[in-house]
């Protein structure tokens, strides 16, 4: 294939991708987006592998292991649950990190392949390309394994800190600037894998100190990392199309990193560079399990609903977990026969990914106008008659509003406590992902339904 049609096809597919992009913007266009980024993305596998010509048997094998990796990632597409996509999501931010430092690796010990000179006389633009892909793939790696260990709570979601860690964390930065600048200068072996190592160990130290609360920030970021790796290691490879690719999904994450940041009012430069110049808050308020709380069942929910002139639905991630979208959807629609408005209010953060609880909506059919994120449907909580509040903890907590002390201090939170009545599904006094408790369960206005979400949203459903 000449180069001219190489370039070609891939300034194709890069226009897909933007294309995809654009689409999964909304909600209404986002399977037209995913079309569109699976025609891009065959384009320029298919493009590349032509543009090879050299079809041995260790291509052959290439082949292989493209269809074998390609099957497991559809079986696992297919078979995972909403509840473990953000794991998932930190998983294959991993992988794709992992796989900027294999070809990074491979560019340094056979350059000639990559057509970027010789062992000891590498081209300089090249060597600190493949050295800034390998050491940010290293970085999303091991981050991105640190945040899929706290999301699926083998480790503990709470800020792991040391004493002198920023210290270390930025002196480590220095040293990896530093081992780039001699290894462009000697082009010795042992510098090379002693970035590796260092990235490596930058990637954890980055992101044991990052609460749970953070995580669908860390999640974005991480994916930004991805994407500059994927782009550092276009540029070692001369490929448009991984340059255009990488370069789309950085800058877009970074972006969705910086508008999460600013809707939760944490520090973006603090999220990205592991918590520096934050401070060490630990909420000082005594537990509050042994305060009594109003405790109601589905027909106490069901008469002050039926009852309502309009009611607000705020899902968190007891809905995700209890696969409650599909009776909820049923609940609304009953209500809606009653004469009661009913509206969704979506937290910036609810659920551990960004857009975790638009998607399970989407699932159950919900109309997209019905379903309002913070900044629109704040103000309307003070006009509601009834919150139904489904497994949404921190994001729904007053204490970000008045302690000082709490980890949570400062974030926008959904104004459920202004509602009239507020029905809360929960299946204990325990706290949220945070792991503080939420003041919002003790309030005068808050009935508990201590129940799984999904068998009380049917519940409540049968006494409307």
């Amino acid at each position: 294939m000449s180069a001219n049609l190489l370039a070609i096809f891939y300034l194709i597919s890069g226009v897909l991708f933007i294309l995809a992009l654009r689409g999964l913007s909304s909600p209404e266009t986002s399977r037209q987006g995913n079309l569109f980024g699976i025609i891009g993305m065959a384009i320029a596998i298919s493009v590349t592998i032509i543009s090879v010509g050299n079809f041995s048997t260790g291509f052959i094998y290439l082949i292989v292991f493209l269809i074998i990796g390609g099957s497991i990632g559809a079986y696992i597409a297919f078979k995972i649950p909403m509840t473990a996509m953000p794991e998932l999501v930190a998983g294959f931010h991993s992988l794709v990190g992992l796989a900027a430092v294999f070809v990074a690796i491979s560019a340094f010990l056979n350059p000639e392949i990559f057509n970027l000179g010789y062992p000891g006389d590498i081209k300089i633009a090249s060597l600190i390309e493949m050295s800034l892909g390998a050491s940010i793939g290293a970085i999303t790696f091991t981050g991105s394994i640190i945040a899929f260990l706290k999301l699926r709570g083998i480790m503990s979601g709470s800020p792991i800190t040391f004493t002198g860690q920023h210290y270390l964390n930025l002196l480590l930065g220095i040293s990896l600037i530093a081992l780039i600048f001699y290894l462009c200068k000697t082009q010795t072996d042992t510098l090379f894998w002693t970035i590796v190592v260092v990235s490596f160990l930058v990637g954890v130290l980055l992101i044991i100190p990052i609460g749970g609360a953070d995580m669908p920030v860390v999640i974005s970021m991480l994916n930004s990392y991805s994407g500059w790796a994927a782009a550092g290691i276009g540029f070692t490879l001369e490929n448009t199309a991984l340059i255009i690719t990488g370069a789309l999904v950085g800058s877009s994450g970074a972006i969705l990193s910086y508008i999460m940041c600013k809707g939760m009012n944490r520090s973006f430069f603090n999220v990205i560079l592991g918590g520096w110049g934050a401070t060490d808050q630990t909420s000082d308020s005594k537990s509050k399990e042994q305060k009594p709380v109003k405790n109601g069942n589905a027909d106490d929910a069901a008469f002050l609903m039926k009852n309502a002139s309009s009611v607000i639905i705020v899902p968190g991630y007891g809905m995700a977990v209890a696969q409650a979208q599909h009776a909820l959807r049923e609940m609304v629609d009953s209500l809606k026969k009653n004469g009661v408005k009913v509206s969704y209010a979506i937290h910036p953060v609810a659920g551990r990914m960004p857009g975790h609880m638009n998607v399970l909506l989407a699932e159950a059919n919900v109309p997209y106008d019905e379903v309002f994120e913070l900044e629109d449907i704040n103000n309307d909580f003070a006009n509601c008659d009834v919150a139904y509040v489904i497994g949404a903890n921190d994001v729904t907590n007053p204490v970000a509003k008045t302690d000082p002390q709490s980890p949570i201090y400062g974030m926008p939170i959904l104004d459920v406590e202004k509602s009239k009545s507020v029905l809360f599904v929960k299946r204990s006094l325990s706290p949220g992902y945070a792991g503080i408790d939420n003041d919002l369960f003790y309030r005068e206005n808050t009935l508990m339904l201590f129940a799984d979400a999904k068998k009380m949203t049917e519940e409540i459903t049968k006494n409307l």
